[in-house]
């Protein structure tokens, strides 16, 4: 209501001007007449939900519409380009939205993954609205919502879609008073209904190798509460993890959190560095026996909602998501453990066909965050490091966040993931392909130049299943000679 007071305010005023204007003359009604309707619209603005910048700059924020059209079309370049076969024989597309089955021998808790779901996106990166109406929209589209590193906070659970909740080097959420893991306390929420996966992240795209960010501006005192951390200071995840040193002692951690989870899946996230460190990850599974039920590959052209990493950094270190996801399906196939782990790609990902372009390539499910945040209303004004956003998506500002209204944005999620979804199953069917398991690299072509096109198939090396244990192929035999399951570097 303190809102809408001083557009109240004008409106009476202009009132009142005009009323007493037009009772001295009729003349100054040009004088008050615009000045009443420019107090209506504005307080239409602000009474409105649909457009969080006209709620939180009502008038001002009409500048700002007009210039956002589309942008037109890139023209096709004469050197790569990406595309698709279609088939001649195309397929129906299937009545029901594919799902992927997430979880190994060793999980007893198996979840349906949808095709695309919320990418990491923390409460504190993002304003407890915005965490809320994401989480909303997943539960009417039935689909998942990564918690992000910030820790499982009431407005994840408040709601009500399923979770995965993603455990960062800052263990928020199960924290120790010295920053370290907390068994107990990690077990009792991981228990949770709602939790459907709990990830382990190593890195992200975004900062692959120097941890998180939280800008001190954001640090509000519900978020120090949820951290475990003193409000108003930045918060910075270490770079590294204190419970594991090696890629043994890796996957032996991700067994015992599956094992406290109460074997609801369990996996782990990263921005790939080097083959070499894939697939000493990969010899650390073989040799103890277990693996994780899922890996998500983040690529490096990834965002971030929470603060810029240092300058420079983002966009140059870890790979590219095509090159780290191809990595990581080869692995995984090369040490025959391809079938008992799942992939997810994250980065980039906001059409149909992202979504399967990131299916041929290797991955089984695909996460977005910039395009749901989008989705809820983000305008790319670029303060998410201030804390200033407009229109309340990343800012923790109670008079920002405000602005955004839950349920609008909730249904406007829930259609892009379904819009996008089904985008990418026509296009699946127009490939002849009724099930994501069916795409394959060459269903993916790129003009390599002018006068090349060639697929995905033969631009690179595909392993055959167990590949790396009969005997590494040339390509691949310096790097699987040299990794180490007890070294990472």
């Amino acid at each position: 209501m303190r809102r809408f007071a001083p557009w109240l305010l004008v409106v009476l005023c202009a009132a009142g001007a005009l009323t007493e204007s037009v009772a001295v003359s009729a003349r100054w009604w040009w004088a008050a007449g615009p000045l009443l309707a420019l107090a209506l619209l504005g307080a239409r603005d602000i009474s409105q939900r649909r457009r969080a910048l006209l709620r939180n700059h009502p008038l001002v924020g009409r500048l700002g519409y007009p210039v956002r059209e589309p942008a037109p079309p890139a023209p096709v370049p004469h050197g790569e380009h990406e595309f698709f076969a279609p088939s001649a024989g195309p397929v129906p597309p299937p009545e029901e939205e594919p799902r992927v089955r997430v979880g190994g021998p060793d999980c007893r808790l198996p979840y349906d993954m949808a095709l695309l779901n919320v990418s990491a996106l923390s409460f504190g990166a993002l304003s407890s609205r915005a965490v809320l109406a994401l989480g909303r929209g997943a539960a009417l589209g039935r689909f998942a919502q990564d918690t992000g590193e910030g820790g499982l906070s009431d407005h994840h659970l408040r709601g009500g879609g399923d979770l995965v909740w993603e455990i960062g080097s800052g263990y928020f959420g199960c924290r120790t008073p010295d920053g370290g893991f907390e068994e107990r306390e990690f077990a009792d929420r991981a228990a949770l209904p709602e939790v459907k996966c709990v990830s382990l992240k190593l890195s992200q795209g975004a900062a692959p190798g120097g941890g998180g960010v939280l800008p001190g501006a954001k640090v509000s005192a519900e978020i120090a509460r949820e951290r475990g951390v003193a409000e108003g200071r930045a918060v910075v995840s270490p770079p590294c993890h204190r419970v594991f040193s090696t890629p043994r002692e890796l996957v032996l951690f991700l067994a015992r959190m599956r094992e406290l989870a109460g074997g609801k899946p369990t996996g782990f996230k990263l921005c790939v560095r080097s083959r070499r460190q894939v697939l000493a990850v990969c010899k650390a599974m073989l040799a103890e026996g277990v693996a994780p039920d899922f890996v998500v590959v983040d690529g490096s052209e990834g965002g971030t909602g929470a603060g810029p990493g240092p300058p420079g950094f983002a966009d140059r270190p870890g790979m590219p998501l095509t090159e780290g996801l191809i990595t990581v399906h080869n692995a995984l196939v090369g040490t025959g453990l391809r079938d008992r782990v799942r992939i997810g790609a994250s980065g980039g990902i906001a059409t149909g066909a992202d979504i399967v372009r990131r299916l041929a390539q290797g991955a089984d499910y695909t996460n977005a965050a910039r395009a749901m945040m989008t989705a809820v209303g983000c305008v790319g004004a670029g303060r998410c490091p201030t804390g200033a956003c407009p229109v309340g998506v990343a800012t923790q500002d109670p008079w920002r966040v405000w602005a955004l209204h839950v349920g609008d944005k909730a249904r406007r999620v829930r259609h892009y993931q379904r819009a996008t979804v089904r985008s990418a199953v026509r296009i699946m069917a127009a490939l002849g392909v009724p099930e994501p398991d069916g795409l394959n690299p060459g269903h993916l072509l790129r003009r390599t130049d002018a006068t090349t096109v060639r697929s995905y198939a033969e631009l690179y090396e595909w392993l055959e299943p167990g590949a790396l244990a009969a005997g590494a192929p040339a390509g691949w035999a310096a790097d699987w000679a040299a990794a180490d399951p007890d070294i990472f570097d």
